[in-house]
Parts: C-alpha cells; sequence; structure tokens
C-alpha cells in the first residue's frame, strides 16, 4: 500500500503546476484524498479534499479559485494556478475513509518551489 506524489518543482510567481497522487495496493476510489502541504519552519496545513462518495470537495480559502482537486481513475490530482512564493512547501497527499476524511495513508511529499 502506498502514495507516491509526483509533478513537482520550480515555478515562477504566476505559474501553473500540476501534481499527481498515485496509489499502488488499494483502489483510490474508495477512499477521499487530500492534499496538504508544508512550508519551511511551518504547520502542515490542509489545501484541498475530495471525497469517495459524491465527489464533494474543500478548498482552503487561500486556494480557492486558483487549485482544482480532480480524479483520474487510481490517481489524484492538484491543478496550482497563479502559484505565489509563499506556496512554496512540499506537498502531500493522504488517503483516508469518510467525510472529513481520517486519513489512513500518505504519501512522501513533493517539492513545491515558487520563485523567479
Amino acid at each position: 500500500v502506498q502514495l507516491v506524489e509526483s509533478g513537482g518543482g520550480l515555478v515562477q510567481p504566476g505559474g501553473s503546476l500540476r501534481l499527481s497522487c498515485a496509489a499502488s495496493g488499494f483502489n483510490l476510489d474508495s477512499y477521499s484524498v487530500g492534499w496538504y502541504r508544508q512550508a519551511p519552519g511551518k504547520e502542515r496545513e490542509g489545501v484541498s479534499c475530495v471525497s469517495s462518495r459524491d465527489g464533494a470537495t474543500y478548498y482552503a480559502d487561500s486556494v480557492k479559485g486558483r487549485f482544482t482537486i480532480s480524479r483520474d481513475g487510481n490517481m489524484v490530482h492538484l491543478q496550482m494556478n497563479s502559484l505565489k512564493p509563499e506556496e512554496t512547501a512540499v506537498y502531500y497527499c493522504a488517503a483516508g475513509l469518510g467525510w472529513p476524511p481520517r486519513y489512513d495513508y500518505w504519501g512522501q511529499g513533493t517539492l513545491v518551489t515558487v520563485s523567479s
């Protein structure tokens, strides 16, 4: 059972990235999936999540209108637009049951750096 994030990298302010979370060993469709981030010296914060039941979504106020979470088979993507330097962080995906979900599985994270 494993979650693996990909898609991180260096992007200029105002740019876009698409993160992906891939599951192996279990069916991600059966789980609610969330994205979290942790910036240097800061606590981890929730960014977005999507329900397994009805596709309901949640976005932190700071990313509403700029980030979009979506499912694609056994993967979940996070499209991030208009990125800001303060959004530089390690981004993690997590999978769990219920809504709001209780996360059972976490990925290792992917680094997003927003800088000119």
